[in-house]
């Protein structure tokens, strides 16, 4: 089974160099707020799925005394899966020194300092990669304060869930959705164009047929996932709700699937030609995965509007330890568990139940700003450390 045996932070956020050995089993980070424990899960979900969970604008990872003087960041990780050892390297490569003024694209006062934009390196045993390449080497579910826009946020959210999720355990699902967003853009400029010139429908032959292979492929996927993890995810909302409550989550996608992928292809098609009037309107391509959502209901409620935000919350929790679940049965290897700062607003019940389900996968990896309600529930059974400006000091003990 895999997990992270080595966690190493050259330039990034707080961290000037930081080298973390990583045990098996339950790791608790703590410390004050701005200290850098969710940087180490940021870098450890980074190795996973090739990508941050806090920022889409990469430059933002660069240590800023480094980035002054031109140097780049750098994540290092030493994984272990049977024996074997993968080592990989994530690069953040700066363009120039940074140089003062306004940081208008982080929204940043006009006295602060811009980071300059980032070139992305990565390198899997010393041999070049990708972002994409990095998917599915080691599995991560993510918990994050954040798990709120699961259930209450807008649908994006939710597709951008069942995506990570799929990507980490099916490769063919991963290059799939990539050739279905490559088509849509080319689809999109297409039809953006075709508002300022003639545009003859042949040149939109390749692109639709493109979109409907690949598509109808995520399409499968993803009504496949949802049936796994609704049956998972009712069980723990069960576990750790108040009340008796059934929760069921009901795919809603944009082209239903059929009976078999050429007849799903087929409706997709049909719908395509059926809005053609409309996406000349728009310039947007109508239908397709890119526009799926899927429902929650607590008790028949959907919960996106009838949920309050501690059932939200308990929805939250049951959706990643569901989606924990289905990466260790459709990997036959557990994920890395990642929780980030998740406890404060848990009464002692979930915490308890949270605790004692991630507990039984092979690593994980936790932070919080008080050690101390955890330290009661798991005691000497986990490993601690201590993150303080940008330094992580384990704690003596029997792990």
């Amino acid at each position: 089974m895999a997990y992270i045996a080595r966690l190493s932070l050259t330039n990034y956020r707080n961290f000037r160099q930081a080298d973390v050995d990583l045990p098996k089993g339950v790791s608790v980070f703590y410390g004050s707020n701005a200290q850098g424990k969710t940087a180490l899960l940021e870098a450890a979900y980074t190795l996973a799925v090739g990508r941050s969970f806090r920022t889409e604008r990469e430059r933002q990872v660069l240590n800023f005394d480094a980035a002054r003087m031109g140097d780049a960041a750098y994540i290092t990780g030493v994984a272990c899966r049977d024996g074997q050892q993968m080592t990989a390297v994530v690069g953040y490569l700066p363009s120039a020194r940074v140089t003062a003024g306004p940081d208008r694209e982080a929204g940043a006062s006009s006295n602060t300092t811009a980071l300059p934009p980032v070139s992305k390196e990565i390198r899997v045993n010393r041999q070049r990669s990708t972002a994409s390449g990095l998917v599915g080497r080691i599995g991560a579910t993510l918990f994050s304060v954040d798990d709120l826009e699961l259930v209450l946020g807008a649908p994006s959210n939710r597709r951008r869930f069942l995506d990570i999720l799929i990507c980490q355990a099916h490769r063919p699902y991963l290059d799939a959705l990539q050739r279905y967003q490559a088509a849509l853009r080319h689809r999109n400029g297409l039809l953006r164009r075709r508002r300022e010139a003639d545009i003859a429908p042949e040149e939109f032959d390749y692109w639709d047929e493109q979109l409907l292979q690949s598509g109808t492929a995520v399409t499968v996927g993803r009504d496949d996932a949802i049936r796994r993890l609704s049956d998972s995810a009712c069980c723990h909302h069960r576990n750790m709700a108040e009340a008796d409550q059934t929760l069921t989550l009901e795919y809603r996608p944009s082209v239903a699937p059929q009976e078999t992928a050429d007849n799903t292809a087929a409706v997709f098609r049909e719908q395509l030609q059926r809005h053609a009037a409309r996406e000349q309107a728009t310039a947007a391509t109508a239908v397709g995965p890119h526009r799926d959502n899927f429902a929650i209901f607590m008790n028949g409620l959907d919960a996106n509007s009838f949920a309050s935000r501690g059932e939200a919350r308990t929805i939250a929790l049951s959706l990643r330890l569901a989606e924990a679940d289905y990466l260790a049965q459709a990997r036959e290897d557990d994920p890395v568990i990642l929780l980030d700062d998740v406890f404060s607003e848990m009464d002692d019940r979930r915490r308890v139940r949270v605790l004692q389900k991630v507990s039984q996968y092979r690593q994980t990896l936790m932070t919080t700003t008080d050690a101390e309600p955890l330290r009661a529930i798991l005691g000497d059974t986990a490993s601690y450390f201590c993150v303080a400006d940008g330094v992580v000091s384990p704690e003596a003990g029997p792990n």
